[in-house]
């Protein structure tokens, strides 16, 4: 495959998840991160595998980090990255507890802040989370009017806590980027305007700008708001210094990034437009991994297999291939410095 050279100043890479949460992602009962038989991490030997494959260099890699796990394997995990020449970026995982409920906000503030901790241990720059929402929750209704209100307040308090105990702002930690959902997957914050209410009063509560929302694609294609709002929201967004990474991952299938059916392209000449995307990850899903039966039971159009004859290892070259390509064009067509 003919060698792609980026021509914007951006960070460029892949969150590694078409490589399955069960199996390759997500830690044993002891805390242990899945490995080959050489005792290699899988997430960082599929990394390497790509680097090698991809026509376009992989400069970082956004990877789950999950309450509980190893010390050493974390170490392994984001030292490898490095070693790779990748910049990491981790992704903080809330296992249990909702985060819109008071109750459980004790439970999901400690996971979190360990999360924070660790990331200014391993000197993170980059968080992200879905933690403003308990994830594919059977029965959990869709809040609205006063509850919604209440839902947001209570992910300030919640997160603005988290921030203040760990002691982020002033560390090496740069952003905290929420990611909203679709639906199914959430029931309440399922667009990119209900987020940013989020992440905009959380910012007025802190007095800076410290929360970012990530622009996923597939997310904004699956949400009830057109291409037009969302790109309005994202400028509004950027405006405040409340955006700056984006991923390209296809909506509803979340396979090969051929079936986004526009978004991808329309969302990312959104996001490079307002001037302050830095970072874009490519982002593909097994549609086999048994983490995520429950979605494709919700919706079958998930466990569609979008391969097309070829490994997800090409699928991923093929859409960082892709991504590549439309950055390079942004930029010769004066959307994108």
């Amino acid at each position: 495959m003919t060698k792609i050279t980026l021509k914007a100043d951006i960070e460029f890479g892949v969150v590694p998840t078409h490589i399955k949460f069960v199996g390759g992602l997500v830690p044993d009962e002891n805390g242990r991160l899945p490995r080959g038989e050489d005792g290699r991490l899988l997430s960082v030997a599929e990394l390497a595998k790509l680097q090698k494959m991809s026509p376009v260099a992989i400069t970082a890699a956004q990877v789950p980090h999950f309450p509980g796990v190893n010390e050493q394997d974390t170490q392994d995990l984001f030292g490898g990255i490095r070693e790779l020449g990748m910049k990491p970026h981790m992704i903080m995982m809330v296992a249990g507890g909702n985060p819109m409920n008071p109750a459980d906000e004790d439970s999901v503030a400690a996971m979190l802040i360990s999360g924070l901790k660790v990331a200014q241990q391993l000197g993170i720059e980059n968080v992200s989370s879905t933690s403003i929402e308990e994830w594919m929750k059977p029965g959990a209704p869709t809040l609205t009017g006063a509850d919604f209100d209440a839902a947001v307040a209570q992910n300030v308090k919640l997160h603005t806590r988290v921030v203040r105990e760990a002691e982020a702002i002033g560390s090496c930690i740069k952003a905290w980027h929420i990611e909203f959902l679709r639906g199914t997957e959430f029931m309440t914050f399922t667009d990119v305007g209900k987020a940013w209410q989020v992440a905009k009063a959380a910012n007025e509560e802190l007095g800076q700008p410290f929360f970012k929302i990530l622009v996923d694609a597939a997310h904004c294609g699956d949400s009830d708001l057109s291409m037009e709002e969302n790109a309005a929201i994202v400028a509004e967004m950027a405006a405040a210094d409340g955006f700056s990474m984006f991923h390209a991952s296809a909506k509803t299938t979340r396979g090969c990034l051929s079936t986004d059916d526009g978004w991808i392209g329309n969302m990312l000449t959104a996001c490079a437009a307002t001037g302050k995307l830095e970072v874009v990850f490519v982002e593909l899903f097994h549609h086999q991994d048994p983490a995520l039966e429950g979605l494709r039971v919700a919706d079958p159009r998930h466990g569609i297999d979008t391969t097309d004859g070829r490994t997800y290892s090409e699928a991923v070259c093929d859409g960082l291939a892709d991504t590549a390509r439309r950055i390079n064009n942004l930029v010769a067509r004066g959307i994108l410095s």
